[in-house]
């Protein structure tokens, strides 16, 4: 993976908190922070349950694109906590020490 790749993460990141900021009418994250953190958190984990679903098949494609949706969800749930990806690499980086 290139390390342009892996920006894009923070740089999604810094999109979604500045999306939690503005608020911006007719956006998708707008509409979650406005259901609030529980209705977040359950849409992180329908997506979880997604991703587990399609883990068991052999489509790749329809698995990654669950990866991805829930990696999103992921990254609003934190930034509705007011942490980012950067909290959790920390706390990997911790570990692996």
């Amino acid at each position: 993976m290139k390390e342009k790749n892996l920006k894009f993460l923070l740089d999604l990141q810094k999109l979604i908190d500045q999306r939690k900021k503005d608020l911006p009418k007719g956006s998708y994250t707008t509409k979650l922070f406005n259901k609030g953190i529980n209705k977040i958190a359950q849409k992180v984990g329908e997506e979880a349950v997604e991703l587990v679903i399609e883990a068991k098949d052999s489509n790749d494609e329809l698995f990654l694109n669950e990866a991805a949706d829930l990696t999103y969800h992921f990254l609003v749930l934190l930034s509705a906590k007011g942490l980012g990806i950067q909290d959790v690499v920390r706390i990997l980086e911790e570990r692996h020490t």
